[in-house]
């Protein structure tokens, strides 16, 4: 998929018609600080628009909050509005301990997401062997995972691939 900002949905998918191109989008793009209402009305927006994939970045300062019940729903609202697309949720591991990013894969368990992603390419750090890694072990292989955020070699792609990475970002 190529991913565009939701205002650029509609032209994306004009300019990809007849090709296998799938149109992804951002929700609450890239500070997740939207509320979860906003959140969900961007995603069914995104959709009529034509998108075919979702990927939403959650509320980071509601995670560092500890209030996982707000991304846990948050979450669940996107992947309600998201009509059976394919849904992604940014967690934003450079922003969060390893507690934090095992509360977060909880949540995006319990709202059947398809894919974590690790970060926005916005925060101070983006996506790391180590991260995919205990990404990989808290969902036990249960959810998929894009790796996204500062991944600039190929080398550095097939090292996050191995590490479990079933998507890369670049």
């Amino acid at each position: 998929s190529v991913c565009v900002n939701p205002a650029n949905i509609s032209y994306a998918k004009e300019c990809l018609e007849g090709s296998d191109v799938l149109v992804c989008t951002v929700i609450g793009f890239p500070l997740g600080a939207n509320t979860k209402e906003v959140k969900a009305l961007e995603t069914m927006d995104a959709i009529n628009n034509g998108a075919d994939e979702i990927d939403m970045v959650i509320n980071v300062g509601k995670a560092k909050e500890g209030d996982f019940d707000y991304i846990e729903n948050e979450i669940k609202m996107v992947v309600a509005a998201s009509a059976g697309k394919t849904t992604k949720v940014i967690i934003e591991t450079c922003y969060l301990t390893r507690e934090e990013i095992k509360l977060a894969c909880k949540a995006c368990e319990k709202a059947k997401v398809d894919f974590i992603k690790t970060s926005s390419g916005y925060g101070t750090g983006g996506a790391n062997v180590e991260d995919v890694l205990y990404i990989k072990e808290c969902t036990k292989g249960n959810i998929a995972i894009k790796a996204s955020g500062g991944i600039r070699t190929q080398a550095q792609a097939e090292e996050l691939i191995r590490a479990g990475a079933t998507r890369i970002g670049t």
